[in-house]
C-alpha cells in the first residue's frame, strides 16, 4: 500500500490491456464489388470510375466499386488480421497493479471515483477470515450492511440505465456503475455468496487484474479485503527490502521522492526563508534590426576584419575609368581644332 501512485502508467497499461479482449471484425471481401461494372475509359467526358453495364434501368451507367459511389465498397475495408492485441511488459503491469492498490487505500481517491464510503470506519477495509467460509447471499448482504458498505450497492442499483445503441441487442442491454471489489485468498464459498450481488466483483489476491482494480483506467476502486488476503500482499508483491515469494526477483518500486507533497515543501518556512526577494521585472527593450552592409558597427560585430578592410579601401587612390578619360580627351581635341 506504499507503492508510488502513477495515474499516467495505470492509464497507459489499462488502455493496452483492455485491447486484448477485442474480437476481430471485418466487412465481407465481396461487399461493394458485386456488380457487372466496367470503366468507360476516356473520351466520353465522364469520370473513369467503373460504371454498371446494361441499359433500360436506372442503375445502368451509375458509378460502382469506388468508396464515393452508391453501393460501393468502403475506403480501406477492415480486415481480421489487424493488430488487435498489445504486449505490455511484465514490470509495467506489476507497477500499475501496485499503484492501483496503493490508491485504493486513500479515502480521497476512493471518494473521487464515486464510491459511497462516508460511513465506513476505515479504508482499506479488512474483514475477518470467517467471511471466506460463508456461502449464502443473504449472509453476504448482512455483512455489507453491518460494515456500512451497502450504500455503494444501492448507488449501483440506482445507476442502472438502458444502453444507447445497438448493444441492447448484443447481450449488454443495461449499463451500471462498479461497486466494491471483494479480494479473498481461498474460496470456501465466498464467491458463491457475493457473485449475485449487483455491482460486486471478486478476485483472488494471487491473480489481481488491473481491469478490475482500476476500471476505465481510473484509480480509487473500493476494495473489501479478507484478513488472509490482506496478509498475503507482502508475499505476492514483496516489500521495498524483501523480494516477492511468488514473483521471482520482484520488489515494490521505490518512490523517487519520500514526500510527494511538493507544494507543501515549497511553501514551508525553511524554503521560503532561504529564498531571495522577488525583484522588479526587467523587460529588455526591443532592438531594431540594422543592416550590416550599411552599418559598419554591426558589420564589425559579425566580421572583426571589416573595419581594417574599410580603412585600407579608403586609403587607396580612386581608379579612373579609362574609357571615359579617352572620350573626354577626344572631345577636348575636337574643340581645339574648331
Amino acid at each position: 500500500m506504499k507503492a508510488p501512485i502513477r495515474p499516467d502508467l495505470v492509464n497507459f497499461v489499462h488502455t493496452n490491456i483492455a485491447k486484448n479482449k477485442r474480437q476481430p471484425y471485418a466487412v465481407s471481401e465481396k461487399a461493394g464489388h458485386q456488380h457487372s461494372a466496367e470503366s468507360w475509359g476516356t473520351g466520353r467526358a465522364v469520370a473513369r470510375v467503373p460504371r454498371i453495364s446494361g441499359s433500360g434501368t436506372h442503375a445502368a451507367g451509375q458509378g460502382a466499386f469506388a468508396n464515393m459511389c452508391r453501393g460501393g465498397r468502403m475506403f480501406a475495408p477492415t480486415k481480421t488480421w489487424r493488430r488487435w492485441h498489445r504486449k505490455v511488459s511484465v514490470n509495467q503491469r506489476r507497477y500499475a497493479i501496485v499503484s492501483a492498490l496503493a490508491a485504493s487505500a486513500l479515502p480521497s481517491l476512493v471518494f473521487a471515483r464515486g464510491h459511497r464510503i462516508e460511513q465506513l470506519e476505515e479504508v482499506p477495509l479488512v474483514l475477518s477470515a470467517d467471511v471466506e467460509s460463508i456461502s449464502k447471499t443473504k449472509q453476504a448482504v448482512e455483512i455489507l450492511q453491518k460494515i456500512n458498505a451497502y450504500a455503494d450497492i444501492e448507488r449501483v442499483k440506482e445507476s442502472r440505465t438502458l444502453r444507447a445503441g445497438k448493444g441492447k441487442a448484443r447481450n449488454r442491454r443495461f449499463r451500471e456503475r462498479r461497486g466494491p471489489l471483494v479480494v479473498y485468498k481461498e474460496d470456501k464459498g465466498i464467491v458463491k455468496a457475493f457473485r449475485n450481488i449487483t455491482g460486486v466483483e471478486l478476485a483472488n489476491v494471487s491473480s489481481l487484474n488491473l481491469l478490475t482494480l482500476a476500471p476505465g483506467g481510473h484509480l480509487g476502486r473500493f476494495i473489501i479485503w479478507t484478513e488472509p488476503a490482506f496478509a498475503e500482499l507482502d508475499a505476492v508483491f514483496g516489500t521495498f527490502s524483501a523480494e516477492s515469494s511468488q514473483k521471482k526477483g520482484y520488489k515494490l518500486p521505490a518512490p523517487i521522492v519520500s514526500n510527494p507533497d511538493i507544494a507543501r515543501i515549497i511553501n514551508s518556512e525553511e524554503v521560503q526563508s532561504a529564498l531571495r526577494p522577488v525583484g522588479p521585472a526587467v523587460i529588455a527593450p526591443a532592438q531594431a534590426k540594422r543592416n550590416p552592409l550599411r552599418n559598419l558597427s554591426v558589420m564589425a560585430r559579425l566580421n572583426p576584419y571589416a573595419k581594417h578592410a574599410r580603412a585600407v579601401e579608403s586609403s587607396l587612390p580612386k581608379k579612373v575609368n579609362k574609357s571615359k578619360s579617352r572620350a573626354s580627351a577626344a572631345f577636348l581635341a575636337s574643340i581645339k581644332k574648331d
